[in-house]
């Protein structure tokens, strides 16, 4: 796959070092030719000095050949404007913005734009921590109406059926994975050590948090 990243601040680069070493074309828009150090010497994507809001810029980076844009400036202005040329200028369809204003990343998700708010997903992770939350805050990720959660299932759990734990609107079992399978029925019989995946609403996270008081998070490393 081919990706376009704009921004190569501390993420930007991280993560466009990741996607390279997934054997992923990678293209980096910056305006400070500088930033691109933070890539190292090994890096095999490639680099374009500029703006990010600059539609030839982009069209320069190879926009118009992109299967994903990313756009993580350190300004939300630059990130939502980057994300709607690549929208709507070069028909990207794969866009992710970062986005600290919690409330225009909803905004802006529904104009089609895919937000993450590392202000949300760190406020979470930090009262999760400070409360013990029985799920697993590193594996959660913000959607706006809705938020990822994981628990491994421990022995009050086990026994019960998925149905027994899903919440019309509130919370759906999305998978349960056990070793190497993956079971999504909804008649499957949790056991011991099996985790749970589930898309929890803001109002459900209390109950979920009860439902799983004897589970403990399992830490994943990227």
């Amino acid at each position: 796959m081919r990706y376009l990243i704009v921004g190569c601040g501390r993420v930007g680069s991280a993560l466009a070092k990741l996607l390279a070493a997934d054997n992923h074309q990678i293209i980096v828009v910056d305006q400070n030719p500088e930033a691109f150090k933070r890539l190292g010497t090994r890096f095999s994507g490639h680099v374009v000095v500029g703006t990010g809001i600059d539609y030839d810029v982009l069209k320069r980076a190879g926009a118009e050949r992109a299967d994903g844009f990313i756009a993580v400036t350190d300004g939300d202005n630059r990130n939502v404007m980057a994300a709607l040329i690549a929208q709507r200028m070069f028909k990207i369809k794969k866009i992710v913005a970062r986005i600290y204003d919690p409330p225009r990343g909803q905004m802006y998700r529904e104009l089609g734009i895919e937000t993450v708010c590392p202000t949300t997903i760190g406020a979470k992770i930090i009262r999760d921590v400070l409360t013990e939350a029985p799920f697993d805050s590193l594996q959660s990720f913000d959607f706006g109406k809705v938020t990822s959660l994981t628990a491994v299932v421990r022995e009050s759990e086990a026994g019960r059926r998925i149905a027994d734990f899903e919440r019309p609107g509130k919370i759906r079992i999305a998978a349960i994975r056990s070793g190497n399978s993956v079971n999504v029925a909804s008649n499957r019989v949790l056991n011991v050590g099996d985790e749970i995946n589930a898309v929890v609403a803001p109002e459900g996270l209390s109950e979920f948090a009860t439902m799983f008081g004897g589970a403990s998070p399992e830490r994943k490393t990227a």
